[in-house]
């Protein structure tokens, strides 16, 4: 249970330092390389040594591979979504994509059902989408692009995470779990490398200590989400999609209170209900897991 809950906070910490990053105008792009880089470097402290053999050797560097470039690419993705569909719909249908790894679980690993269970999944979904919802400021013109993009962030983040089940299940136990979260992070590491090369002026932004302090709390929240999270389901405590619809409500829950309580942002009737919702859909969870 101590994993569940640690996996949530590292992930709110994730939201909570991209307030800080948006208040104070840190370069968003040289914030997220030295994120990836810090989390790289504290995942094999961790580990206690840098077997680069055997990550080449072992069968699966390649899942590795696809979590980590797929992290960065998510990444701009949501940021462009941002800016061209609106950051309400963009941050519902991000915490919607949930519901991907936690049906995948049920059908790939024949995790039992109950109704409960699909009441408590269906119910998940909801909860998340109305306690982030805001309405947007302008109308947005529907073309193709804010079509495609909602399309592919649903896709793409719950395909993530149900990579990260399937490496869990097939070549991830408790003892792999910091080995394999550096190597996540260092091929999103070097995929930001190259995009910043590809912007050189961007360097600049580099040689800020505002920059590294940040990239680097967020470097550690970002790790300690993947860790603990695999740590989680690890622990056998909760089947693969209750822990996943429990930690992502969570997050979901902790944001909004933080949000609220030190950002002093405003919650809609809406919103109120989706944090009742979601404290009602953990407990249905919890029950439902057991």
């Amino acid at each position: 249970m101590i994993w569940l809950i640690l996996s949530i906070i590292s992930a709110t910490g994730i939201f909570v330092t991209f307030k800080f990053i948006d208040k104070t105008r840190t370069p968003l792009i040289n914030t997220i390389v030295i994120n990836y880089l810090i989390a790289t470097v504290f995942g094999f402290l961790l580990t206690g040594s840098f077997p680069v053999k055997e990550i080449i050797n072992s069968g699966w560097i390649y899942f590795g591979m696809m979590v980590g470039v797929l992290l960065i690419v998510m990444f701009f993705v949501v940021g462009l979504s941002s800016k061209v569909i609106g950051i309400s719909i963009t941050t519902v249908v991000s915490k919607m994509a949930v519901v991907i790894p936690m049906i995948f679980s049920i059908i790939a690993y024949n995790e039992n059902t109950n109704p409960l269970k699909i009441i408590s999944i269906i119910l998940a979904v909801i909860a998340v989408s109305i306690s982030v919802y805001k309405k947007p400021q302008k109308k947005t013109k529907l073309n193709a692009l804010a079509v495609i993009l909602p399309i592919v962030l649903f896709v793409g983040m719950g395909l993530d995470n149900s990579l990260l089940i399937f490496s869990k299940e097939n070549y991830i136990d408790a003892s792999m779990s910091s080995l394999f979260s550096a190597t996540i992070f260092s091929f999103a590491l070097i995929s930001g490398i190259i995009i910043t090369l590809a912007k050189p002026s961007v360097f600049r932004g580099f040689f800020n200590v505002k920059t590294w302090f940040l990239g680097s709390v967020l470097g550690i929240a970002n790790f300690g989400s993947i860790y603990f999270m695999l740590r989680t389901l690890n622990s056998g405590v909760f089947a693969n999609s209750v822990a996943f619809g429990i930690v992502d409500i969570g997050i979901v829950f902790l944001s909004v209170l933080t949000g609220t309580m030190f950002f002093k942002e405003k919650l809609t009737k809406l919103n109120i209900a989706g944090v009742a919702l979601s404290i009602t859909t953990i407990v249905l969870l919890i029950f439902a897991g057991l």
